[in-house]
């Protein structure tokens, strides 16, 4: 994919805006970051060119200061929510942020189960947290929040929430996924520090949606798709428009909360230091876009890989109607069909002509590869060989795996391991290849392919098993497949 961001920019930009935001408050900054702070694997999409850890790069600029509070809602660890782009619960993405942020020398101090109305996973998760030494608090739910004020900043509102017990100037609030409760964490906090004589403040850290970006541009649209489970909508912010008579694009989210906010910071300090939700923000993503046209193609294939999602939710019969609504509105928004995403017309058209399962991969020349179902391999582990094979000039017709080397493989799967499907799966003829790799030098020279297919786009002509879908997404290739089951 062509790059369109300037991350180094970015790097040093962000820091220094974060830096200045520090010193203009006093004893402490409670500074929430919106989406993900590691492996926001969004942003490095629709900005081609993001380092999915840049946020993490500039936190450790700031590590001695900062120390990191992990938030998580209670109806997500109830019901089980996945982080799509890792396929792990929220709870158990939790504990992985929390060694992951350890093993980069971050302290995190704690992790707080906001939304919580007695749900029994909550507890048990509590109870494992507690168990390994991490401390847990507990965030109610508040009626009619954030509309009714004067309840939400009352001992029956934040005052019923867990003060939170923290050490270092810096206070970064983090979660899993979207909507976990970050801001109100943050804001129950600073009620409660007022309440110690602790003067603290607030900023917000969200790269989407952009706010210096056109409200209809692709990337900006393609965080509503991202988060069209939520209903979130962009929009002009009406408080820096009356304040400024500038227009910004927020979200409805952080729109509703503000008269909350200014509320709180009136009630602590006798004034807002802020005027709009936008003011709230340190986010300078807008500033480092190099090239917009290859940020707003990126974003469009965003929306379209977030539509095929849907569809394969819908397939799996998960009520996703209105979220499947909302994306194909933004598809027309934008003017874009999915015969946009160049490998879903080659992939359906070489199927309906060879009549068996095709998926096709674009690789970063412009070519079209294409990969078809046999009686040895799916169509996903034949596109990988074919692909490695024309990226290393290998001519088509050669064997990087003999045949007689996967008929041994075929038996195993189905005489022992009870597999009804005796060809092999995209992981499994990677393992064919790095094995073939000992006395075949062209499966070396193919092997050493693999790195050269990040960023690529494919798509398949019928759903796909988890394994194959999973082997993509580690060789980061962007992946997508039509909701059809495949004949039996």
């Amino acid at each position: 994919m062509k790059k369109g961001f300037d991350n180094d920019k970015y790097v040093q930009m962000q820091s220094e805006h974060i830096r200045e935001r520090i010193a203009s408050f006093g004893d402490k900054l409670y500074l929430e970051f919106g989406g993900k702070l590691y492996d926001d694997y969004h942003a490095s999409r629709v900005l081609p060119g993001f380092a999915p850890d840049s946020k993490l790069n500039m936190l450790m600029q700031l590590k001695d200061q900062a120390e990191i509070v992990i938030v998580i809602n209670a109806g997500d660890i109830e019901k089980n929510k996945v982080r799509g782009d890792l396929d792990i619960t929220y709870d158990r993405d939790v504990l992985r942020l929390k060694q992951l942020f350890t093993e980069r020398g971050l302290y995190v101090g704690s992790v707080v189960i906001t939304q919580y109305t007695g749900q029994k996973a909550a507890d048990l998760f509590r109870e494992r947290l507690e168990a390994v030494g991490i401390r847990v608090y507990t965030h109610y739910v508040i009626e009619n929040y954030p509309n009714n004020v004067p309840l939400v900043i009352s001992e029956d509102g934040f005052g019923k929430n867990d003060y939170i017990e923290t050490s270092r100037p810096l206070v970064v609030v983090t979660a899993p996924g979207p909507g976990s409760g970050k801001m109100a964490t943050c804001l129950s906090q600073l009620y409660h520090e007022n309440r110690r004589g602790i003067r603290a403040g607030y900023a917000k850290f969200e790269t989407f949606p952009i706010w210096n970006l056109p409200l209809s541009h692709p990337v900006n649209l393609a965080y509503e798709a991202a988060t069209a489970d939520l209903n979130d909508v962009n929009m002009i912010d009406p408080f820096h428009m009356e304040a400024y008579g500038t227009t910004a694009v927020n979200y409805n989210r952080d729109v509703e909360i503000f008269p909350v906010l200014r509320s709180v910071f009136e009630a602590i300090y006798g004034e807002c230091p802020y005027k709009s939700p936008t003011d709230m923000g340190v986010n300078m993503v807008g500033l480092c876009i190099s090239d917009d046209e290859a940020c707003r193609e990126a974003s469009r294939q965003e929306i379209l890989r977030r539509y095929y999602q849907t569809l394969i939710k819908r397939a799996e019969g998960k009520d996703v109607e209105n979220e499947r609504y909302k994306i194909e509105l933004l598809m027309r928004n934008t003017k874009i069909t999915v015969e946009n995403r160049s490998v879903v017309p080659v992939a359906l058209n070489t199927a309906r002509e060879r009549g068996v399962p095709v998926a096709a991969l674009e690789l970063p020349d412009g070519r079209m590869i294409t990969g078809r179902t046999g009686e040895l391999l799916g169509a996903c582990a034949a596109l990988l060989l074919n692909a490695v094979k024309a990226l290393a000039g290998i001519e088509d017709k050669a064997h990087l795996v003999s045949p007689e080397a996967i008929q041994p493989i075929q038996y195993l799967k189905t005489a022992y391991l009870g597999s009804r499907n005796p060809r092999l799966h995209s992981d499994e003829v990677l393992i064919a290849l790095s094995a073939s790799a000992a006395s075949n030098p062209d499966a070396v020279r193919a092997m050493k392919q693999l790195p050269r297919l990040q960023g690529c786009m494919a798509h398949a002509s019928v759903q796909l098993s988890s394994a194959d879908y999973k082997t993509f997404r580690k060789l980061g290739i962007d992946l997508t497949y039509e909701p059809v089951p495949e004949q039996k």
